[in-house]
């Protein structure tokens, strides 16, 4: 690989593993319990390795995990030339963080977020190397909120801002399509931020919008966990809770490309079905009761809108 090309995977991991580093100390002073990340070293027989951090068992958070990743192979997997078929057959580089939250309080949301970067280099002289970003974040409500909906969406519109104001309407609806249960013909739930194969304005360009995403994650999530931490709740609510993580746990093994991606190149399934919570329930042909606050997340929130004309 071209030194370039590692320099670029290099400000990449820096970035990633302090970022790892800051984001559980900010979970950390959120959890109310003593509970704290156990940080799990692994490597990866074919190239590679990364850093699990997982929290488990928190008054706060019932599950956290931060995943830090840098693999390498000599073929990319169908899951990643899926939108470039021309690389099929090239090595890669992939390098990331994925989070994803389970909180206790029903009332609190799942988040889920991503940022990484591939770099596919040349075989021959003919050839160029190939490097591209992608991540995103998004938000998994039980009980919907449109105060926590807006300022979501706020801190997405603002983290693309500095990088064109084109991105945010783009990447949003790329999320709202993307996060689609299409055998449940439903979204996931109220969006956020999704891009893949970014490249646009150079390198140090790009990876600017990913270390923006990633700051406004922290900070967009920290915020509604404060609002919503010491809501009381009861066993209905956790009930409702543990079903729809049913429809959490459905997307990440049936549609889900980061999934596809790990288990397809022989990642470690310890670290990529992390993001699977820690209990859930599925109910047979369940029907919310009608004008209740679970009809109500069908109704207002689980429908693609435009949050930001909200506030």
């Amino acid at each position: 690989m071209a030194l370039v090309e590692r320099d670029k995977l290099e400000q990449a991991k820096t970035f990633l593993l302090d970022y790892q580093e800051r984001l559980c100390a900010r979970l950390e002073q959120l959890e109310a319990s003593p509970s704290r990340f156990l940080a799990d070293d692994w490597k990866r027989a074919e190239g590679g390795g990364g850093v699990s951090k997982v929290l488990e068992g928190g008054q706060t958070f019932e599950k956290a995990g931060v995943n830090f990743s840098h693999v390498m192979g000599d073929k990319l997997p169908p899951s990643a030339t899926a939108n470039r078929p021309q690389l099929a057959g090239r090595p890669f580089h992939a390098t990331g963080v994925s989070i994803v939250i389970h909180p206790r309080n029903p009332y609190v949301p799942t988040s889920h977020a991503n940022v990484r970067v591939f770099v596919a280099p040349a075989q021959n002289a003919d050839e160029e190397d190939i490097w591209w970003v992608g991540g995103g974040f998004d938000l998994t409500p039980y009980y919907g909120f449109e105060e926590d909906c807006v300022s979501w969406h706020q801190h997405a519109q603002t983290a693309c801002q500095p990088f064109g104001e084109h991105l945010y309407p783009k990447f949003k609806k790329w999320c709202d399509e993307y996060f689609f249960l299409k055998h449940r013909n439903e979204p996931r739930g109220i969006g956020g931020l999704f891009f893949d194969d970014f490249d646009e304005g150079g390198f140090e360009h790009s990876l600017g919008l990913i270390q923006s995403v990633a700051e406004h994650f922290m900070e967009a999530y920290s915020e509604i966990v404060v609002r919503r931490i010491d809501t009381p709740y009861a066993e209905r609510e956790k009930k409702f809770q543990l079903y729809r993580r049913g429809r959490y746990v459905e997307f990440n093994l049936v549609w889900d490309r980061g999934t596809h991606f790990g288990l397809q190149s022989n990642g470690r399934t310890e670290s990529i079905l992390m993001s699977l919570p820690p209990a859930v329930e599925w109910r047979y042909n369940y029907q919310p009761e009608p004008g209740s606050p679970e009809a109500e997340l069908y109704e207002k929130f689980l429908k693609p809108t435009d949050w930001l004309s909200q506030k």
